[in-house]
């Protein structure tokens, strides 16, 4: 391990310690499942880890994270969050992800009560800072903390963490909730959830490890990696022909490419 990654990870063990005892806010991405395995390796059976399962959650994102909770070894418990079913969310404004952080985190709460936890611990990191996150400033709201930003690591230096501590999914791709996929001000609901979850898994079964299907009514803008674009060009019949039975009218290739969070191009 690096020598300056070294250092930092000598730092978090030293903080998630200080806390003695956490619920893990653990989605099942490459940031939550290393900080839950730190946690659990630093404070064994006082370290607890919690999935909120939502409408707005993949199906196979639910049950890697259940996968991957057994492999570290820590408790795992799925709670429901109902953040659809609230105007202020499925509304789709700017601040969205506020929302859905609001939901989750008072569902936390909850549980970390119930269970006499007192320390809630969630995975931003130092890169998070630099892009539009309005679910941070719920963390802050309710004091959940923040063990990556303390010890100041980015996202490059928690994957180089994660693969020295044999973390399955250390390199696996970002995979935010569906409501990702559809502009801000467009209505969320179950059925265009499902839609674009089922054009993603297409792509999936084609291979493109890195993509993501923007909703735009009768519209599918899809995005992937330039490398990529031959391989959906060669692809084009038979994607175009399962996203018109999914109801998308047209189909067509955003000539950027893969970015996260191109939605809030339009902020």
């Amino acid at each position: 391990m690096d020598q300056e990654i070294q250092a930092k990870y000598l730092v978090l063990q030293n903080i998630i310690k200080d806390y003695g005892q956490v619920l893990v806010a653990f989605s099942g991405g490459t940031d939550s499942t290393t900080l839950a395995k730190i946690a659990y390796d630093t404070l064994g059976s006082s370290a607890i880890a919690i999935t909120g399962e939502s409408e707005t959650l993949k199906e196979k994102e639910l049950l890697h994270a259940k996968t991957l909770a057994k492999e570290i070894g820590i408790s795992h418990q799925i709670i429901k969050t109902d953040e659809l079913r609230k105007e202020s969310f499925a509304s789709n404004p700017s601040n969205r992800c506020y929302y859905c952080k609001h939901e989750l985190f008072s569902k936390l709460i909850e549980r970390a009560r119930a269970n006499k936890i007192p320390h809630i611990i969630e995975g931003s990191n130092l890169d998070d800072l630099s892009d539009y996150r309005p679910g941070y400033k719920a963390a802050q709201e309710f004091n959940i903390k923040s063990p990556f930003l303390e010890a100041k690591l980015n996202k490059s230096e928690i994957r180089h963490l994660a693969k020295s501590l044999g973390i399955s999914n250390w390199n696996k791709a970002a995979e935010p909730c569906l409501s990702s996929r559809i502009p801000y001000g467009t209505s969320i609901d179950l059925n265009n959830l499902r839609k674009i979850e089922a054009a993603e898994a297409f792509l999936d079964e084609i291979g493109f490890g890195y993509r993501r299907v923007r909703f735009h009514e009768t519209i599918a803008r899809i995005e992937v990696n330039e490398t990529d674009f031959s391989t959906l060009l060669k692809h084009r019949e038979v994607i175009c022909k399962r996203f018109k039975e999914l109801g998308f009218l047209y189909t067509t290739l955003d000539l950027k490419g893969y970015r996260m969070g191109s939605m809030n191009e339009t902020l």
